[in-house]
């Protein structure tokens, strides 16, 4: 089904694409017609291919997602520009002076609009990207949360989706960003890579370089689940010193003060015989400490409330990775970047540090979070 609705999105835009683009810019039988037929075919194939067989090769996958992007952009460009265009086409049928020449430079000047706009905005969303990640200091303030723990600080990433663009030079630089932070305990909010160990595993191995007081934490993300390699995954995060948190929690403590940190599962496991389960992870636990919840999704407040989480730290969203998208978020989650309060609990939920599909961000810089808590 999932193939099915990619093929039948990428025919239909690109045969806006080829309306808009070639169509009604060139003139028929002619070669232009002919060689811009041809190239959107050619990008089109390339760009399914790549999105329904990942593909492996590292300059088939910048090639394809890059125009992936640069398409999105271009029907979004379009489609703004459809409004001027309709006000120039009805003036035009009350003008039949104007001659073709003149209807094909309009054509042209607007498909020049858009594609510079598309170029352009890709271009600063690659530099945005693959750039280093923003590091935000939220504190947020407890309740009941002991005066030694004052100022913790958990060092936040999400959704670091190793592949075959990002590898092994990003985690270090993850890794060494987080380092200077000098985090009481870091926390990885699921989606770190999107295949199997053997092919990604060296990409993760600097995350047993991580430095903390109390170490590092994580929680599956849907695409944890959608590579068919969760077990190996979670047997080399152990190796690398990282602690999964399968809808189970840890009691952090500082002095005569503690709070339960604790983690749930991504939803998508419910079809994978591995479902979040907040009664296990929350049950029979010390109401009178503060707890904080590592869930992947945003969605997940929901129960968070129910069960009196004091904070939960989520991703998935990317922010929207690449805007207008983040416009979109809210149809399936709460949230899509930032602080929230959910009644008595809030939720924070981080950009990620990484990307899914085209190596591009617009208005959504990549993150890491420095949470600090602090004693209401």
């Amino acid at each position: 089904m999932f193939s099915a609705v990619v093929l039948v999105v990428a025919v239909v835009l690109h045969l806006y694409l080829w309306h808009r683009l070639v169509y009604v810019t060139t003139r028929p039988r002619g070669l232009g017609r002919r060689a811009g037929t041809v190239a959107i075919g050619v990008l089109g194939a390339g760009m399914v291919a790549a999105l329904l067989i990942r593909g492996e090769f590292v300059v088939f996958a910048w090639s394809s997602y890059i125009w992936l992007a640069v398409m999105f952009y271009l029907v979004v460009a379009l489609l703004v520009l459809e409004v001027p265009r309709l006000a120039v086409r009805l003036w035009l049928r009350r003008r039949p002076d104007v001659d073709e020449d003149r209807r094909l430079l309009l054509a042209r000047s607007a498909a020049i609009v858009a594609g510079l706009a598309a170029v352009g905005t890709t271009g600063y969303g690659v530099s945005s990207a693959l750039g280093a990640p923003v590091v935000e200091r939220v504190p947020i303030a407890l309740r009941r949360l002991g005066r030694p723990l004052d100022g913790y600080r958990i060092a936040l990433i999400s959704d670091v989706h190793l592949g075959p663009i990002l590898g092994r030079a990003h985690t270090e630089r993850l890794v060494r960003t987080i380092n200077d932070l000098r985090p009481d305990l870091v926390a990885i909010t699921g989606d770190l890579a999107d295949g199997s160990v053997e092919d990604l595993g060296r990409g993760g191995e600097p995350l047993r370089d991580l430095r903390s007081t109390h170490g590092t934490f994580f929680v599956t993300g849907n695409h944890e689940y959608y590579t068919g390699d969760l077990p190996n995954w979670l047997s080399a995060l152990r190796g690398w010193g990282v602690n999964p948190l399968l809808n189970d929690r840890a009691e952090i403590t500082r002095g005569a003060a503690a709070f339960d940190l604790a983690g749930v599962n991504d939803p998508t496991g419910q079809w994978y015989d591995d479902a979040p389960d907040f009664t296990r992870a929350l049950g029979d636990r010390d109401p009178a400490r503060p707890v904080v919840l590592l869930s992947h999704q945003p969605v997940q407040v929901r129960d968070s409330a129910k069960l009196g989480v004091d904070l939960q730290l989520s991703g998935h969203t990317h922010g929207g990775q690449m805007c207008p998208f983040n416009l979109l978020v809210p149809l399936q989650q709460p949230a899509v970047a930032g602080r929230f309060r959910f009644g008595d609990t809030q939720l924070y939920v981080t950009r990620g540090a990484g990307f899914w599909g085209p190596p591009v961000r617009v208005a959504a810089a990549p993150e890491i979070t420095l949470v600090e808590l602090r004693s209401a």
